[in-house]
């Protein structure tokens, strides 16, 4: 069975970001992706986000079904 964890590589070091499933001896294989980015989580809903973008909400949103 094959288990994917993700981690980052720096300074010559491997930091995995989950625990590793509890195995004696195991094969390993690294892939480097192409590029580095960190990310920021931006959480909830942005007002205005999709304004002048051709989005509309209907006159009849919040008529009963």
């Amino acid at each position: 069975m094959y288990k994917t964890i993700k981690g980052i590589f720096e300074n010559g070091q491997i930091t995995l970001e989950e625990t590793p499933p509890t195995i004696e001896k195991s094969d390993v294989y690294v892939m480097f992706m192409e590029k580095f980015e960190e990310k920021t989580i931006k959480k909830g809903v942005h007002l205005g986000s999709l304004a002048n973008k051709g989005y509309n909400i209907p006159d009849d949103f919040n008529a009963s079904i």
